[in-house]
């Protein structure tokens, strides 16, 4: 017998990409973040990376841990993402590594603000510090949508 009431619960993932879409409307905010979340999220991954690789691993395995817990088909994405993003990093040249992820990292978060400006709201992370991890799905959806795939 089917649980109806659980069937009809929404699910963590859908929650938190609602509730990080109400401050993500703006066509122009929306465009700011598909360019500047996944910079900043190889940007994290690369500073990480600079204070030691293993760190920078074991950042990736956590966060993708957490993506598993909402949703097998984020994870999937964010762990093709994170090799993609692990590529480009090995790719920099060690002495460039930190400059660059610094400065692309600033220039990222001046564009994100510049979105939220755009959009007349803060960002999501000022009142949980979850979205910081939901940015990337966020993003993600977007591709998901267009190829019709289920998250």
């Amino acid at each position: 017998m089917e649980n109806s009431e659980a069937s009809t619960q929404p699910r963590q993932i859908d929650l938190l990409l609602a509730r990080y879409e109400e401050s993500h409307r703006h066509p122009m905010n929306e465009k700011i973040h598909w360019i500047c979340v996944p910079v900043i999220v190889w940007t994290v991954f690369a500073l990480i990376w600079v204070v030691h690789p293993i760190l920078a691993g074991v950042s990736a395995i956590l966060a993708l841990t957490y993506y598993f817990s909402l949703s097998l088909a984020f994870a999937f994405g964010m762990s093709l993402m994170m090799s993609a993003m692990l590529l480009v990093t090995i790719a920099i040249p060690d002495p460039w590594l930190l400059p660059v992820a610094v400065a692309v990292f600033v220039l990222a978060w001046i564009g994100q603000f510049i979105g939220h400006k755009i959009e007349g709201k803060k960002p999501s992370f000022f009142d949980d510090l979850r979205y910081l991890l939901i940015g990337p799905l966020f993003v993600l959806r977007f591709l998901y949508r267009r190829l019709k795939i289920a998250y």
